[in-house]
């Protein structure tokens, strides 16, 4: 029997800050980062549309670590270039994903691909940390590249719109991205005055995004804007949507909430001070 997810709350809009010289963010967990509220997810930051200007010059983040946690980079426009200790490469264009995983650690850039920055232009992306549960905050580091024509893309019923499964499970549609617990990320198009239901797993942490018009989840009156992010309640195991009159593209975080501590410092999420510290200790002494 299905029941539905109703929505806690809408979380305040944040200030943006530049993460290097290339990344314009609103950090859009704010407070509720790295907190058991949003456990599988640590930090999701939103780089809404921002121009640059031609240029030769390298604009992003340059190497740094990691230990214990993923990041999931999504472009949205522009293209997103990443390099790491362990011998990856890759660029990323609009609707293409990278999914990092740290693991027992990795050192690693983000920048504006060489050819973007040589052209300019608009960029828009957003990166997500996962947390990785104790058992797996050592595994082995690796990298997946994951693009456009690579993501299945679901068309709902009476044309109500589609949904890109880049990670879990849609009504039995895969996402190629592996994962260490449940995690189910949806990018979603509906068309407007459309309502759907979704399904997913009663007690999951489950987040939706806005980047663009408007929505409203389960029997909330409350419309959810653009650039905001809402939680909803961990009871139920549907997804009501109803978009408006403009549409909607938004995305949906879904995943089981990981029940152990959190220690996070920097680039580091680990499970206790200890851990941090021996983290910080194999960076300076080149063990990653």
């Amino acid at each position: 029997m299905t029941s539905i997810k109703q929505l806690k709350k809408i979380l305040p809009k944040t200030s943006p800050h530049f993460v290097g010289d290339g990344f314009f963010v609103f950090p859009l967990f704010d407070e509720m980062a790295f907190s058991e509220e949003v456990s599988p997810f640590l930090m999701f930051d939103y780089g809404a549309p921002k121009k640059f200007d031609a240029t030769t010059k390298r604009r992003g983040v340059g190497s740094h670590p990691h230990r214990g946690m993923e990041t999931v980079t999504i472009a949205l426009q522009g293209e997103v270039e990443h390099g790491d200790s362990i011998g990856n490469s890759g660029v990323i264009g609009p609707g293409e994903v990278q999914w990092m995983t740290a693991g027992r650690g990795i050192i690693h850039n983000e920048y504006h691909s060489t050819e973007f920055a040589k052209s300019g232009g608009t960029m828009e992306m957003m990166q997500l940390w996962v947390n990785l549960p104790a058992a797996h905050k050592l595994s082995p580091p690796k990298y997946q590249s994951i693009l456009k024509d690579e993501i299945p893309t679901v068309q709902l019923d009476g044309n109500a719109g589609t949904v890109r499964v880049i990670a879990g499970d849609f009504h039995g549609t895969k996402g190629r991205a592996s994962t260490f617990t449940p995690v189910n990320l949806w990018d979603i198009n509906l068309t407007p005055n459309q309502i759907v239901n979704l399904s997913t797993v009663e007690g999951h942490t489950t987040i939706i995004f806005c980047r663009t018009g408007s929505v409203k989840a389960g029997t909330s009156t409350t419309a959810i804007t653009s650039a905001q992010i809402a939680l909803l309640t961990r009871e139920g195991n549907g997804i009501r949507l109803e978009s408006g009159e403009k549409g909607v593209n938004l995305m949906v975080l879904d995943g089981q909430p990981i029940k152990e501590p959190i220690a996070a410092r920097g680039p580091f999420v680990m499970n206790t001070d200890t851990e941090l510290r021996q983290a910080m200790q194999d960076y300076q002494n080149g063990r990653f």
